[in-house]
C-alpha cells in the first residue's frame, strides 16, 4: 500500500500517540498546488471577462502561491528529519513517480504567477517569478523524466499487473514546460533567444509525447489483462488527460509565441499543426473522459472514499480546458469555447471536493499518519534488492 491509499476509513491514532508530522509527508502532495494552480490559470485562459473573476483567480493563485512555500519548507524538513524514509519513497515504484509533480507545481505556479499574479504583485515581479519557476521547474522535471524510469528499471521490482497511469507523472512534466514556456518568449531578447526558447519548447513537446505512446499502451494493456485498478487508485485514470489536454495547449501556445518570432512559413505551420494536432487529440481526450469517469462511478458505487489521489480529477482536467480554449482560438469555433467552460465547470467541482476532503484529513490528522498495510493477497510493488 502506498501514500496513495489514505482512506477514511483507516484508524485515528490513539490518543498516547503523537500527532503525525512529516514523516509520512510524501510528493504526492504537489499534485494539490497543481490542482490549485490550475483553477487560476484556466480561468484566465477563458474568454470570459465578468466582474469578480479576476479577484476570485487572484484569491486562488495566492492560495496556490502559499500552499508551494509551505509544501516546499515541510519536505525540506521531512528530507532532513527523515531521510530513511524519504529513500525508502524513492525506493517505492508506486511513488518515485511523484517527483514529476514537484516538478509541475513548480512551472503551474510560475505560470500562473505571470497570467494571473502581475494583478497583485505587479507584471515585473511576476515575469521574474516564472523566470525563475520555469528554468527550475524544467531542470526538475528533466531529472525526473530521466531519473524515475532508470529507477523503475534497475532498482523497481514492477508487478506484471503493476502498470499504473501514475507511471505517467515524471515524462508529462516537460509537456507542462512545453505548454508554459511560450508566455516568456516575449520577455526574452529578440533573435537568438526567442528562437530558442521557441524550439526548445517545441522539443520538450516532443520528448515527453514519445514517451507518453510508449506508457499509455502499458496502461490500457493492464486494464484488458488484469481488469480495473483498486478503488482509491481510480482516479489515476484521469492522469491520462494530463498529456493529452497539455499537449494541445503547447501546441497552440507556441503557435501564438510564434508569430512575431519565428518566420512566417514556420508561424502558420505551427499554427495549423496546432490545429490539426490538437483537434484529433482533444477527441481523445474526450473518450478517455468518458471511460475515466465511468470507472470513477463504478469506484463510487462501491465505496471509494476520499483519497489524495482525487487531486487526479483536478489538473488534467485543467490542461483540457487550455487545450481546448487554444484550439477556440486557432479555429474561432464556438463549439471549442462551449467545450472549454463546461470542463471548467467540472475542474472546479472536482477542485472544491479534493480540498475539501484535504481539509479534513490535515484536520484529523489521517492524511499525514502511516499507510495501512496492504490487504493479504493484494498484488504490491517493491524496490529490487539485486
Amino acid at each position: 500500500m502506498t501514500l496513495l491509499d489514505r482512506h477514511p476509513t483507516a484508524a485515528p491514532p490513539t490518543p498516547h500517540r503523537s500527532r503525525p508530522g512529516v514523516r509520512h509527508l510524501g510528493p504526492n502532495w504537489y499534485a494539490a498546488i497543481m490542482g490549485t494552480a490550475i483553477v487560476a490559470g484556466a480561468g484566465a485562459a477563458l474568454p470570459l471577462r465578468a466582474p469578480g473573476l479576476r479577484g476570485a483567480y487572484e484569491v486562488v493563485w495566492a492560495l496556490a502561491a502559499l500552499a508551494l512555500l509551505t509544501l516546499l519548507t515541510a519536505r525540506a524538513a521531512h528530507w532532513l528529519r527523515h531521510p530513511d524514509q524519504a529513500r525508502k519513497h524513492l525506493a517505492d515504484p508506486a511513488v518515485a513517480p511523484f517527483y514529476g509533480c514537484l516538478a509541475m507545481a513548480l512551472l503551474a505556479v510560475g505560470s500562473v504567477t505571470l497570467s494571473v499574479g502581475s494583478g497583485v504583485i505587479g507584471k515585473d515581479a511576476a515575469i521574474a517569478v516564472d523566470a525563475v519557476l520555469w528554468p527550475v521547474g524544467t531542470a526538475v522535471g528533466l531529472v525526473a523524466a530521466a531519473g524515475i524510469p532508470y529507477l523503475m528499471v534497475t532498482r523497481h521490482r514492477i508487478a506484471p499487473d503493476g502498470a499504473s497511469p501514475v507511471w505517467l507523472l515524471p515524462v508529462v512534466a516537460p509537456m507542462v514546460s512545453a505548454a508554459l514556456g511560450p508566455a516568456l518568449v516575449a520577455h526574452l531578447p529578440s533573435g537568438q533567444w526567442q528562437e530558442a526558447m521557441l524550439l526548445g519548447c517545441y522539443a520538450l513537446f516532443g520528448m515527453s509525447l514519445l514517451a507518453t505512446l510508449v506508457i499509455l499502451p502499458m496502461v490500457l494493456s493492464r486494464l484488458v489483462h488484469h481488469g480495473p485498478l483498486p478503488l482509491a487508485l481510480t482516479p489515476a485514470l484521469f492522469l491520462v488527460l494530463g498529456p493529452l489536454g497539455q499537449s494541445t495547449t503547447a501546441v497552440n501556445n507556441v503557435a501564438d509565441a510564434a508569430h512575431g518570432t519565428a518566420a512566417a512559413p514556420y508561424a502558420q505551420a505551427m499554427t495549423a499543426f496546432g490545429v490539426l494536432y490538437g483537434v484529433p487529440v482533444m477527441g481523445f481526450a474526450l473518450l478517455w473522459l468518458a471511460l475515466a469517469a465511468a470507472m470513477a462511478v463504478r469506484a463510487f458505487r462501491r465505496g471509494l472514499g476520499f483519497a489524495m489521489t482525487w487531486w487526479a480529477f483536478t489538473f488534467p482536467l485543467g490542461t483540457c480546458v487550455t487545450g481546448a480554449a487554444g484550439l477556440a482560438r486557432h479555429t474561432g469555433l464556438h463549439a471549442f469555447d462551449a467545450l472549454a467552460y463546461v470542463l471548467y465547470g467540472l475542474l472546479v467541482l472536482a477542485w472544491l471536493l479534493a480540498a475539501v476532503g484535504t481539509l479534513r484529513g490535515l484536520v484529523s490528522g489521517k492524511l499525514l499518519a502511516a499507510p495501512r498495510p496492504a490487504p493479504s493477497g493484494l498484488p504490491t510493488a517493491t524496490a529490487r534488492t539485486t
